[in-house]
């Protein structure tokens, strides 16, 4: 069904036909159905089936009215997991940026004091996870006297996750005379029982109806694979899963914390590009994770329950189930990390002999029917190996098949021979194409082998290199320069060592110091950049007009932070040293 003929805010279709959407899912639909104008909904459908966009367009359709959004929440997404709640922002900050709707995402692990501002400044959509929402309800910063929509997603995980209280205070605390949708993959009686409860006559939507598949059909755009293995085979079944497969990108679910370290260690030391998130991990690392995967950067993530939803990973071609699932519905949110958006996707179950009954169960409580097959062996691997590097060598470069590689492949087949040169072409540049591109540098000066990089009188008498070159720092007596941690700044700032570093002599308000003059083309261009540990330090030659003031110039600078500076020393009272620890003879220190 055309977009165009559904009922949707005109922003919105604006939005949509900007970016190519023409057709609408089979929940999108129904959700915009004139039958479900109004009401509220209890929405069962697949992962990966679009469902930000259709409760997406319902919160727009109810929200905006004849008048400018008054910026106080009224609307609530309410949804499990961080992740999920970056997920929803992201994908409700498109879709409605041409509505005027202010939008705003509180979840734990962030500073409460950003969600306060934030809530200050006004806020009309409010998305969050239930344990931040609570708190600040509690704090009363979050008004909920205005709500006209809450949006429960993934609502069977959050009563797993154990927020089924705090979910019912922001139900109460919301007006009566509502509009509540409640989202899931799966619609468990616990889900059914809080619907009965915070809805009034909830209009049940179950998308798969409409493509006439069965309520609760496993997903169809994945296809499942059952192994069985011996019971200390585990490991090298999940190793041999993913060689056979090539080199997809895949997500590989543990049942515990510790699994996953020891999965991930064994994949990594046999030459996998895997990283791994769990619940024991801080956010940061898990984000990292995350963007790893999405960039490209690793191929396999491996992961607890905690990546089965709300992760925003359209381009997983792999499942591997390594340990059971709990139940039914957590092999299916764990399998619907794949096939979606229209994608094929492959779903793997390895269960040991021990547990074949227990996984034949999970399978027909989800109305899945794999066959059930040993795991591939090292020579169904190399075969397969084999299959795709003569595929890859008939191929263009384009991707297409190329006629005349063919041509080639066949006559090394038959054991013809042929141009060496032409073979080894070809595989250098389907080995090139694997590995990433250089990144471009700048360049630098490289001296000559040979060349004498000490500094002083010898090496001026023996390289005829002239006497060194006179720079100055933004830093004096005002700012109680010393030059036991000017030294190490200027190495550091400069990409030098000690041993290129002159005299130096402070003045009031800077001081002067002298760089060997082989080094100083290029410790003046890495002293010219800003650092951001000291960003009010300026270095420059000091032959050369001083740069402008930095900003708030008029205030003192600050003293290096504590790796700049030696240790507190006795000898404070002795005159300045130079970089040798020995006071500079006179005869060297150059005239400012």
């Amino acid at each position: 069904m055309k977009f165009s003929s559904l009922r949707i805010h005109p922003a919105l279709a604006e939005t949509l036909a900007a970016r190519g959407y023409e057709d609408a899912t089979p929940v999108q639909a129904a959700v915009l159905a004139p039958s479900c104008a109004g009401h509220d909904l209890l929405v069962s459908s697949q992962t990966g089936s679009g469902k930000t966009i259709a409760f997406g367009a319902a919160l727009a359709d109810t929200l905006l009215g004849e008048t400018a959004p008054a910026h106080v929440p009224a609307g609530l997404v309410i949804v499990p997991t961080r992740e999920l709640a970056v997920q929803v922002r992201h994908e409700l900050a498109w879709l409605l940026a041409k509505t005027g709707l202010r939008i705003g995402s509180f979840t734990g692990g962030t500073p409460v004091s950003g969600d306060l501002r934030a809530l200050s400044r006004g806020v009309d959509l409010v998305i969050g996870t239930p344990g931040r929402l609570v708190d600040l309800l509690r704090r009363k910063s979050l008004p909920l006297a205005a709500v006209r929509m809450v949006v429960l997603d993934e609502a069977d995980e959050m009563l797993d996750l154990g927020f089924r209280e705090d979910l019912e205070a922001l139900l109460e605390a919301a007006p009566a005379q509502r509009r509540t949708l409640l989202l899931s993959a799966t619609l468990p009686p616990p889900i059914q029982s809080m619907a009965r409860r915070f809805q009034r006559e909830a209009v049940r939507v179950d998308a798969r109806l409409a493509t006439g598949a069965a309520a609760g059909a496993a997903h169809g755009d994945i296809t499942y694979v059952a192994h069985l293995v011996n019971a200390g085979d585990r490991l090298a079944a999940v190793v041999n899963v993913l060689r056979a497969a090539g080199n997809p990108r895949a997500i590989v679910f543990c049942a515990t914390r510790d699994g996953v370290a020891v999965m991930h260690g064994a994949l990594s030391a046999r030459g996998f590009l895997a990283t791994a998130i769990s619940g024991e991990r801080a956010q940061a690392e898990r984000d990292r994770a995350l963007e790893q995967l999405r960039r490209g950067d690793v191929q396999v993530l491996v992961a607890t329950d905690v990546a089965a939803r709300g992760l925003h990973l359209p381009d997983v071609d792999l499942i591997v189930h390594a340990d059971l699932p709990v139940n039914a519905d957590s092999l299916t949110h764990r399998s619907g990390r794949t096939g979606r958006a229209g994608r094929k996707g492959t779903a793997v179950v390895i269960a040991a002999l021990a547990e074949r009954r227990k996984a034949e169960r999970l399978l027909m409580a989800a109305h899945v029917k794999p066959v059930w097959t040993p795991a591939p062996t090292a020579e169904q691997i190399d075969a397969a190996a084999r299959d795709r590097l003569l595929a890859e060598l008939q191929e263009g470069h384009g991707g297409a098949p190329d006629p005349a590689a063919a041509a080639l492949v066949e006559r090394v087949l038959e054991g013809d021979r042929i141009d060496p040169r032409e073979l080894l072409r070809r595989l250098l540049s389907r080995e090139m194409a694997r590995l990433p591109r250089g990144e471009s540098l700048r360049p630098v000066a490289v001296p000559p082998a040979g060349a004498d990089h000490r500094f002083g009188a010898a090496a001026r008498r023996d390289s005829g290199d002239g006497a060194g070159v006179l720079f100055r720092v933004n830093l004096g007596a005002k700012d109680n320069a010393d030059p036991r941690w000017l030294l190490p700044l200027i190495c550091r700032r400069g990409g030098i060592t000690r041993r290129e570093v002159g005299a130096i002599r402070i003045g009031p308000r800077e001081t002067m110091f002298e760089i060997a003059g082989h080094a100083a083309a290029d410790f003046a261009s890495a002293a010219a950049e800003t650092d951001p540990r000291a960003p009010h330090v300026r270095i420059d030659r000091a032959d050369q007009p001083a740069a402008g003031p930095p900003r708030h110039a008029h205030r003192p600078a600050p003293r290096p932070a504590a790796h700049d500076r030696p240790r507190p020393s006795t000898a404070h009272a002795r005159p300045a040293q130079g970089p040798g620890g020995h006071r500079p003879p006179k005869r060297r220190r150059p005239a400012p």
